[in-house]
């Protein structure tokens, strides 16, 4: 802890917040205060942008294979600080080590791949189809971006949003979430190491997210906004960055499907259900939150399910054989606690946990409920939390307009052995990601995104660098 920045990077440069302030970054799993860091306004915010501003066109002009290679050299360095990294953030964010291990190995990867895309930035020529015009294309940074990264996975959400704006030519202002700023200090500290430019990557960390982000958004020097959070949140974004035409890309809330047809592998299911679900806590956008099971085998699925969740040991993050991490904050627990006492009261049964523990600390046990009713307020709204409910049915024609009944579409869970029924499903379902047969859609060479209010854009893949380019047309008359 001693050696993570606890100030605001701009231009280069560590600054104390301009007035003055600082915010305090809690430990989930005890309450207690970890440190004191820069909580930034909206004078700081200011010199943030004007740090991406000035550096853009030089920035935009550097050779591709010198771009990539920054990117690489930061990826090295990630690896050998792993463990270092995964400790600062199960401090900050509560997850057991083995999974903070697990995102440092997955935010690195961001890292590679752009480095790898960066070089491969393409355009195009032709002749017209008049003939008096040749055509030539080329690819273009956006611009100066604002990156708004959310607190549950604080190191690869970072990378997957940096990793491509670098790659394109982009600079940028990252503004993290309060809860866990620490990683994306560390990550700044990182580059800088790693020789990017000063002002390419400036990071505000705040408390005061509407002084210091609106005002950019409005200014019209800021050209791309890239946001991952709640979807009441990116409305609210996306109605700022209408005034001044900013590019977005929206990375929002979930209320994924799992659904067992009566043919499936169990075993296989149950797997791919606690991957789906327990993945950070279910403090995911990915997790899965409606458990579709056939009739058929809703018991034995739920038997299973409970058995290996009631398992699973519930602690601090540093503490050998921790399973399960606390959950954010007493805001987001008490959010759980709310769902679960209403699917009761609904006639929900608790097949296991369902009961807040006592003594410091956020944490909640993981809970199967079956016997959910359709009207309870956990079927439309995103739990993120350690708690899986179980609904019932009879085919395919009724589940499916089921688990399309949301206004989100991130991901969806399928898990069947037959191939027909697999891709008729997986087509079916209104989502950006399907699962078949797994619970983990992941993967920064896989384009992440969804459809409806899940957000707009892809992150990842060989289209996320998209989402930082902008074409330009050249018309050469041709003699």
């Amino acid at each position: 802890m001693t050696d993570t920045p606890t100030q605001l990077f701009i231009g280069g440069a560590w600054l104390d917040a301009a007035d003055g302030a600082t915010m305090p970054v809690d430990d989930p799993a005890t309450g207690e205060i970890i440190c004191h860091i820069a909580d930034a306004g909206p004078k700081d915010a200011r010199l943030a942008e004007d740090a991406a501003v000035q550096a853009q066109e030089e920035w935009a002009r550097t050779a591709p294979r010198a771009r990539s290679e920054i990117l690489r050299r930061a990826y090295e360095i990630i690896l050998e600080r792993s463990d270092g990294l995964a400790h600062l953030m199960t401090a900050e964010m509560g997850k057991p080590l083995a999974e903070a291990r697990g995102e440092v190995a997955y935010a690195a990867e961001f890292f590679r791949w752009f480095s790898e895309e960066a070089v491969r930035i393409d355009g195009g020529a032709g002749i017209l189809p008049d003939g008096r015009n040749r055509m030539l294309l080329s690819r273009r940074p956006v611009g100066p971006c604002l990156l708004i990264t959310p607190w549950n996975f604080p190191l690869a959400m970072g990378t997957r949003k940096i990793g491509p704006a670098i790659a394109a030519g982009c600079t940028m202002v990252l503004k993290p979430a309060p809860q866990t700023p620490l990683s994306s200090l560390a990550l700044a500290a990182i580059l800088k190491e790693a020789g990017l430019p000063d002002g390419v990557l400036n990071v505000v960390t705040t408390s005061r997210a509407g002084e210091v982000c609106e005002p950019l958004l409005r200014g019209g020097r800021i050209r791309k906004l890239s946001f991952t959070g709640s979807t009441a949140v990116g409305r609210l974004l996306l109605a700022q960055s209408a005034e001044a035409v900013v590019r977005t890309s929206m990375e929002l809330g979930g209320n994924a499907p799992f659904v067992v047809f009566e043919d499936a592998d169990l075993g296989k299911a149950v797997d791919g259900a606690m991957l789906a679900k327990m993945r950070n806590m279910g403090e995911a956008c990915t997790a899965a939150n409606r458990f579709f099971v056939h009739h058929s085998v809703a018991e034995e699925f739920g038997r299973r399910l409970a058995e290996r969740m009631g398992a699973l040991v519930v602690g601090p993050g540093t503490r050998d054989g921790v399973d399960v991490g606390p959950l954010i904050d007493r805001t987001g627990r008490g959010k759980v606690e709310a769902l679960v006492a209403d699917a009761v009261e609904r006639g929900a049964r608790v097949l296991v946990g369902g009961r807040t523990p006592e003594g410091p600390g956020c944490f909640y046990p993981p809970t199967v409920l079956t016997d959910v009713s359709p009207e309870s307020r956990l079927m439309d709204t995103e739990i993120f939390g350690p708690v899986a409910a179980i609904l019932t049915f009879g085919d395919e024609d009724e589940v499916i307009p089921r688990a399309n009944d949301t206004p989100w579409g991130l991901v969806g869970y399928v898990f069947t052995e037959g191939l027909e029924r697999a891709l008729r499903v997986s087509e079916r379902l209104e989502v950006g990601m399907v699962g078949l047969n797994t619970g983990l859609v992941s993967n920064p060479a896989a384009p992440f995104g969804g459809v409806k209010q899940s957000g707009l854009g892809r992150e990842g893949g060989r289209v996320g660098i998209d989402e930082f380019l902008e074409y330009q047309y050249l018309a050469v008359p041709v003699r």
